[in-house]
């Protein structure tokens, strides 16, 4: 062959190679986003600055907000630590999978390890995953975080107060007292206590503790795509704070707290920033339930909702919730859309494309509306259960339907405490009431007698509750209910 025919055809070779490699680039898949979850414990709806807290500063929570979509209208599957941690890690109401209330080393039961979370169904896309923090879904090894999807796990079984110190950090003196007959509280690595934590000074160093092994999983992790659940010790009582941050707020040990929580999501932000993850990473911001006030000064603020934690009121349920994901999600928008913790599963499950849950669930997918169909209405009920499965409250669009019940309360003849110190529930009888919620978020205006129809339109969708999950004060037992793990 011709040697100058054989050049001139070298030029074309190289224009057919660019575009078979253009073609390739334009159809390779996405890369699988990063997810994080950054979840505090007993922080108020109003305690961030952006959604009205203060006087300390959060500038790292309100950048989150700036860059990312911003929820006034989220709420918690159930008011309490252990029945609203399962509910979001596994998308169920709690009472579907029968968990409740907050579990110490007392526990009968635990998560079923037949229940799938979010950790579990994402490693079916090859997923590395990681948990840092507050677990309280089992305290024993078999119910552990390595045995429900997590490659590693760092942190406590259960809440930080579930020791036998009291309020000025001295063990209970009177033998006889239930809090004096708590173990010591093991921070664990794996499944093995590798510290114990037996003062205050143990408490002051969890925030900063979980943020650099926070940081060190992102580090390890950037090359492939990572789940973290970073589950903060903190607002919980008792407070902890570094010496880097007492007494720098201006607002009291409650201030300083929240600035060294603030001080974390920004080491994690750049965290990602410096490694090039930022914009291929979903980072969710929220809270467990609402403030525990009886604690006073440190407490947390639910901004003017009724009530607090251990409550089916808005106060108790309603917490805050930002999810950044640049480049996805349009910044610094906000929506009052109806969501609860349980649909964080379904979400990152779409998005990932990673395997469905093969049981039934309840969260319900918000993508549309996350990346920005603002049209989008993707939950219109919620079901307020709390104690093992009282039905205590029913929500349609705006209204919500109390129904007569015992429950908690803050209010007189209920007691606030402050400086460590607690006040003391108080317990009272509840009628049936009807509130419109969007002209009333703090639930004092009772419409029931105005609106007969609506009252009972909402007995109706309660009625399809009590038959599915069952309802405690009025002694059904559900036909879809599971059972927990029994210890």
């Amino acid at each position: 062959m011709d040697l100058k025919y054989i050049f001139s055809f070298i030029p074309f070779l190289f224009t057919l190679g660019a575009s078979a490699a253009s073609i390739t680039d334009e159809n390779k898949p996405a890369p699988l986003p990063n997810i994080i979850i950054i979840l505090m414990d007993d922080m108020g709806y109003a305690d961030p600055v952006c959604y009205g807290g203060g006087p300390y500063q959060t500038p790292n929570i309100d950048k989150l907000a700036a860059q990312g979509l911003r929820f006034t209208d989220f709420y918690a599957a159930q008011p309490i630590c252990t029945a609203s941690r399962s509910a979001l890690l596994t998308g169920c109401y709690p009472t579907r999978i029968g968990i409740s209330g907050a579990i110490d080393h007392n526990a009968k039961f635990a998560l079923n390890p037949d229940e799938q979370t979010i950790a579990e169904l994402l490693k079916s896309k090859g997923y590395k995953t990681g948990m840092v923090g507050k677990w309280h879904l089992g305290h024993k090894e078999p119910y552990l975080p390595l045995q429900n999807g997590f490659d590693e796990f760092y942190g406590l079984p259960y809440s930080n107060d579930m020791w036998a110190y009291d309020y000025e950090g001295k063990k209970w003196q009177d033998s006889t007292f239930w809090r004096a007959q708590y173990p010591p509280l093991p921070l664990i690595e794996g499944n093995k206590t590798v510290k114990i934590i037996d003062s205050f000074d143990g408490q002051d160093q969890l925030t900063t503790d979980y943020t650099n092994r926070a940081v060190s999983f992102i580090k390890r992790n950037k090359n492939n795509p990572f789940f973290l659940y970073l589950a903060h010790a903190m607002v919980h009582v008792p407070l902890g704070v570094s010496e880097k941050f007492k007494g720098k707020s201006g607002a009291g040990m409650f201030g300083d707290v929240m600035e060294e929580v603030d001080w974390s999501v920004g080491e994690v932000m750049k965290t990602l920033e410096q490694n090039h993850l930022l914009e291929n990473t979903i980072v969710i911001f929220t809270s467990d339930n609402g403030p525990w006030l009886t604690f006073g000064n440190h407490a947390g603020s639910t901004g003017g909702l009724r009530e607090g934690k251990a409550t089916i009121f808005d106060g108790g349920l309603k917490v805050p919730c930002i999810i950044s994901w640049p480049g996805h999600v349009k910044p610094a928008t906000v929506s009052n859309q109806l969501l609860t913790n349980m649909d964080l599963l379904p979400t990152i499950v779409n998005i990932t494309q990673a395997a469905k849950p093969t049981k039934k669930i309840d969260g319900i997918d918000f993508t549309e509306l996350l990346l920005g169909n603002t049209l989008s209405t993707p939950r219109d009920e919620l079901a307020y259960y709390h104690n093992k499965n009282n039905l205590k409250a029913i929500r349609k669009g705006k209204w919500k339907l109390v129904f007569p019940a015992e429950t908690e309360t803050y209010e007189a003849p209920a007691t606030i405490g402050g400086d460590r110190y607690p006040g003391k529930y108080a317990t009272v009888k509840v009628p049936l009431a009807l509130y419109n919620l969007a002209i009333d978020p703090g639930e004092d205006r009772d419409l029931k007698d105005q609106y007969p129809e609506i009252v009972k339109q909402l007995q109706q969708v309660a009625d399809k509750y009590r038959r599915t999950l069952g309802d405690g004060l009025n002694n059904m037992e559900g036909t879809e209910i599971r059972p927990a793990a029994q210890l």
